[in-house]
């Protein structure tokens, strides 16, 4: 299970990558950092939903940062 899917490792405030629901066929992926944990639930098998602060929401497909 890759860090994305846990709950417990995506903070506030780090820096991610997300694929956005737009994106989900191209795997293209948009860095920022984590300003809301949007998924209620320990894991999830596409990744934790979250909103950057850009305001961009999408699953945590790599943590940048710690």
């Amino acid at each position: 299970m890759r860090a994305g899917q846990l709950r417990t490792a995506v903070k506030i405030g780090q820096k991610v990558r997300v694929v956005q629901k737009s994106d989900q066929r191209t795997g293209q992926l948009t860095e920022g950092i984590v300003k809301r944990i949007l998924t209620n639930s320990p894991t999830h098998p596409h990744g934790i939903k979250v909103m950057l602060t850009t305001g961009i929401v999408g699953r945590v497909q790599e943590i940048i940062e710690e």
